[in-house]
């Protein structure tokens, strides 16, 4: 009987309704889901050890026969204790297990099983708690070991997989063509999948692991480029070369040897008949946005438009009254369009604009609106672009005929992740900061000395310097943990408290356009010298007097989120503070945020984020649209990922794939926008 691997869950014996309940917890609704569904790691037990050579107090299998077990005893309520006395030919040991009574009454005398677990007592007198039992004659001595919900255990997941291999059909589809297969040595699906979760030995797993890798990564690929614009089209925007003389001394500052090779590479695009498609990423203060005001001068000497959007309307102002004191001298009529304004305002702008009254439009989602026309429009610049679906990155260029576009991100990203997501787009990488830039201290403390970190930023504020605290929450919330920081009560303790000479300021999400802005503009006058605040603050607000930044409840972020919030310090030639406080004592969070204080390279914090929390939370999945990868690892699958690179667009251009290939490589593509949704349609 062939399986259809699109079959409900419910296909396989076993899985009723409640269970086919937990499966979908686990985003597994058809048999396919399930034979994707890969094990994180597998347990060896292809050479158990000798009872009398076992070693003590590490993991271990043991292959050893029933001789002797007790009566269960009942040491409390909901906690039977049973003991098993078992033996090889080098001697014997004794199994205590915990609630397993049905377990040990399954255990035949003089039967040989395998036990897996930690060894313990003396090395005469040698023991094992609790551990995995499973009978010597097993199909594959490496057993899978799977991401579990509560409710369903590994066993239960294995014994489902186990059916589903067994139906499935050895003449199975494979997606990628067997061209494909032979260049880059990969193995037939149907071989894949049945050693991903049952492999005869280490080699074979690995074999499969390998090409599921290719696979998925392949996909993304794929599926990436099938909704990106055609980069090889011919652009009706062609810039001459430019003097750029006269912006270069409109300049209050020397720009950085990075700034000037970034703006010679873009203006060197902008003289080609291909739109530019260029990256620019730098760490938090490297000065992207001069780059970007260059290739806007560029265009408007050229007699073009150009429009910068930004995911949020604080930064969106920031951008326009920042860029408007460095271009409007320069001859440039700016315009800002944001959701939040009246619709008369945004009458008057949007007219604007049709006219072609305006050269560099300013804005937020609110340019992608149908009714907003873009005349003339050379350059498309997207700021914090990883915030941006890339339905979204990609609606600003189509209202013009292939325009030139370039892409900014002060969120460091990892050259692995960069190949993924920016496979098609040049990349500038701005790796110095200004020299008058001072490297932020960043500290971790607890919450028992943070009345010292407030005489510490008290200290400051004497000085007529400014600084933050960063809370989790807007304002308390139902359920959440008594110790969570929010900015709206914890403003009014600081107030009334170890902070009543100091004027404060509160800024959260919730707060209307115009209140932020007016909050926002008294602390850029200094009027309010210690702002409180949520992640709000996090991309792109600039104040060089501040100084200090305080996080409160600093486990509860992201380390790149920690590293921007970090960013909104350090923007001047004063020495500036970050100060993390966790009273959080998991070791590993303690060793997360204690990458913050050992360095401030953004792109180093990035690989370590990127490594433990995968490329999902990375970026944030509903924002970026990024599905989850379900078994490559881009922090150590790099060969494999350019191999893919390279077979996608080889795929892409490729005349020699028949009908057939070509639709099974459709659906598996399909699979994958479906798994993002929205974010990718």
């Amino acid at each position: 009987m062939a399986l259809h691997l699109d079959d409900n869950i419910q296909f396989l014996s076993g899985v009723g309704p409640k269970k086919a309940a937990l499966y979908q917890k686990l985003n597994i609704e058809t048999v396919r889901d399930l034979l994707y569904y890969f094990p994180r790691s597998y347990i060896d037990l292809t050479s158990p050890c000798l009872i009398a050579d076992a070693p003590a107090w590490e993991v271990c299998a043991i292959r050893a026969r029933i001789v002797a077990k007790s009566a269960p005893q009942y040491v409390r309520k909901g906690l039977t204790i049973s003991k098993v006395k078992v033996a090889d030919d080098s001697g014997s040991m004794m199994i205590t297990f915990f609630n397993a009574k049905f377990m040990v009454d399954a255990l035949k005398y003089d039967e040989e099983y395998l036990f897996y677990g930690k060894l313990g007592g003396s090395p005469a007198k040698k023991e094992m708690s609790a551990p995995s039992v499973y009978p010597a004659s097993l199909p594959s001595a490496f057993i899978p070991v799977y991401p579990l919900t509560q409710g369903l255990s590994s066993k239960m997941i294995a014994s489902n997989i186990q059916q589903a291999l067994q139906l499935l059909d050895e003449d199975l589809d494979d997606p990628l063509p067997q061209s494909l297969r032979q260049k880059y040595q990969l193995c037939h699906l149907h071989f894949a999948l049945k050693n991903i979760h049952l492999p005869d030995d280490r080699e074979s797993a690995e074999i499969a692991r390998r090409r599921l890798v290719f696979e998925e990564l392949l996909m993304l690929s794929l599926s990436l480029r099938s909704v990106r614009n055609d980069t090889f089209a011919q652009t009706s925007y062609l810039c001459q070369k430019t003097d750029l003389t006269p912006f270069l001394q409109q300049l209050p500052f020397e720009l950085t040897g990075a700034q000037k090779r970034a703006i010679e590479q873009v203006c060197a695009d902008l003289q080609k008949s291909t739109p530019m498609n260029r990256l620019v990423q730098g760490d938090v203060g490297s000065g992207k946005t001069m780059v970007a005001a260059a290739a806007s001068y560029v265009a408007f000497q050229n007699g073009y438009m150009s429009a910068l959007m930004a995911p949020t309307e604080i930064l969106a102002q920031q951008h326009y009254q920042g860029l408007s004191k460095l271009l409007a001298p320069l001859g440039m009529r700016l315009a800002l369009l944001c959701g939040s304004m009246t619709a008369k305002e945004k009458r008057d702008v949007k007219e604007r604009i049709s006219l072609g009254m305006v050269d560099l439009v300013i804005g937020t989602h609110a340019l992608i609106s149908e009714d907003v026309d873009l005349p003339n429009l050379a350059l498309v610049v997207t700021d914090e672009q990883h915030r941006f679906g890339v339905a979204q990155r990609s609606k600003l260029s189509e209202k013009s005929d292939h325009p030139h576009t370039l892409v900014m991100s002060a969120t460091p990203i990892p050259r692995t992740l960069a190949l993924m997501i920016y496979g098609d787009l040049d990349v500038s990488s701005i790796d110095e900061l200004p020299p008058n830039r001072r490297p932020v201290k960043t500290y971790v403390i607890d919450s028992k000395i943070k009345q010292r970190a407030y005489s510490f930023l008290r200290d400051h504020l004497d000085r007529k310097l400014q600084g933050y605290i960063v809370c989790p929450l807007v304002e308390a919330m139902e359920n959440s943990p008594a110790n969570l920081q929010n900015a709206q009560e914890y403003a009014d303790t600081l107030a009334r408290g170890p902070f009543a000479e100091y004027q404060l300021g509160v800024l959260h999400g919730k707060m209307r356009p115009k209140d932020k802005e007016r909050i926002m503009d008294a602390f850029v006058r200094g009027e309010i010298q210690l702002l409180v605040s949520t992640t709000v603050i996090e991309v792109g607000v600039d104040v060089p007097n501040a100084v200090i930044m305080m996080v409160e409840n600093a486990e509860r972020f992201g380390l790149s989120q920690l590293h921007q919030l970090r960013g909104r310090v350090g923007r001047g030639a004063e020495q500036s503070y970050c100060i993390l406080v966790s009273d959080n004592k998991n070791p590993d969070t303690k060793e997360r945020l204690d990458v913050l204080h050992r360095t401030n390279d953004g792109f180093k914090v990035a690989e370590y984020d990127l490594k433990v929390r995968g490329p999902g939370d990375f970026l944030g999945k509903r924002q970026h649209g990024l599905p989850q990868l379900k078994i490559a690892d881009l922090s150590s699958n790099m060969d494999i990922l350019m191999q893919a690179q390279q077979a996608a667009a080889e795929l892409h251009e490729s005349t020699s794939l028949t009908e057939h290939e070509r639709t099974l490589l459709q659906q598996a593509i399909s699979r994958i926008l479906r798994s993002v949704g929205d974010q990718l349609n």
